[in-house]
């Protein structure tokens, strides 16, 4: 009875030492969980997040029974639509009407029963004179912004733009950011619900609340920040293609072996669509674009969900320009020597 009674007193010692430890391990351990949790919130934080963003009807697409150019996001494209129709769409109705008037009054006033005498009369120096200089004084009046336009179209990209690269790809684009860590996006069309299947693995528009319409929706958005220069590079792999979105104003070439390049800048955040704008293959019709404008924090967020994804550092500037080499323009190298002068003087 004895041992019994002396093994039992032994064992709850051995418990309650046992609870005690525990207790010890477990206050000495909180610091480090309570460190690993910081930790792991601040991998998280550091990670960024993404949902798409769900289009706007009728904004960067297409719109039923629609008539003339889509609505502009871009600055160039306001300018365009502006020349397209208070330019160029009165000029012309003015001289169709004055084609058709001049026709009607031909027809009616010189028919062989209204006229049977025709008139000698071999030329008319005013009328020749009228119709010369005013079909020049028109094209020089449509030439003048045409030319503006086209200028400010190939203006090279502010120093220190975002660079994306796009290359065309039979029948898929795919987009790199080296400026935010080299990594790649590659773009497929989703596929139609109840028609052949367009591209294998890839799931079906309509299965997710912020997809937009069908045959203009994609797996993977070209994801850029609003309000923000955008140097694009755009080139093919394997044949020729065309980069063109007709909300932004903007159509390039992707030519194999060649990089072209252009600057997109769009002013309000949206999802915007286009196409392939080539004739390009078999699968031509099923290779589009989809470009989401974002805030420049959310547009970070976006950079840090991919591998190897790093913030660039946003510092461009309206007036000065990155020029490929050799196309400076006169002047802009004297400057820089003449700015290097002193401080090499400074050295000596």
């Amino acid at each position: 009875m004895k041992f019994g009674k002396n093994a039992s007193a032994v064992s709850q010692s051995v418990k309650a030492a046992g609870l005690s430890l525990a207790s010890v391990l477990a206050v000495a351990a909180m610091p480090a969980i309570a460190q690993d949790a910081a930790a792991s919130a601040v991998e998280t934080a550091a990670a960024g997040s993404y949902t798409p963003m769900k289009p706007t009807e009728g904004v960067g697409m297409p719109v039923p029974e629609g008539l003339g150019l889509q609505t502009q996001y871009s600055k160039l494209g306001e300018y365009g639509a502006w020349i397209h129709n208070d330019v160029l769409l009165p000029i012309i109705t003015v001289i169709t009407l004055l084609v058709l008037v001049l026709l009607i009054v031909v027809m009616v006033r010189y028919n062989r029963r209204a006229n049977p005498v025709p008139s000698k009369t071999s030329h008319n120096t005013l009328i020749e004179v009228i119709w010369t200089l005013v079909p020049v004084l028109i094209l020089i009046g449509i030439a003048v912004p045409s030319i503006d336009l086209i200028a400010k179209q190939y203006k090279p990209a502010p120093k220190g733009s975002l660079t994306i690269k796009v290359t065309g790809n039979q029948w898929f684009w795919t987009y790199g950011y080296p400026d935010n860590g080299d990594f790649e996006v590659v773009s497929n069309m989703l596929n139609v619900p109840g028609q052949p299947t367009i591209n294998n693995g890839v799931r079906e528009v309509g299965s997710e609340p912020w997809d937009g319409p069908s045959h203009l929706e994609v797996d993977n958005r070209m994801v850029v920040p609003v309000g923000e220069p955008i140097r694009l590079q755009i080139t093919a792999s394997d044949v020729i293609h065309s980069f063109a979105v007709p909300s932004l104003w903007f159509k390039l070439d992707a030519v194999p072996g060649r990089i072209n390049e252009k600057v997109m800048m769009i002013d309000k955040p949206g999802v915007y669509y286009g196409q392939c704008s080539e004739l390009c293959g078999a699968k031509h019709g099923y290779m589009p674009i989809a470009i989401e404008a974002l805030p420049r924090d959310k547009y970070d967020a976006w950079v840090l969900t991919h591998a190897g994804g790093t913030i660039d550092n946003p510092k461009a500037s309206g007036t000065e320009t990155d020029y490929l080499p050799g196309e400076e323009p006169a002047g802009a190298a004297p400057a820089a020597d003449a700015s290097a002068a002193p401080a090499a003087a400074a050295a000596e």
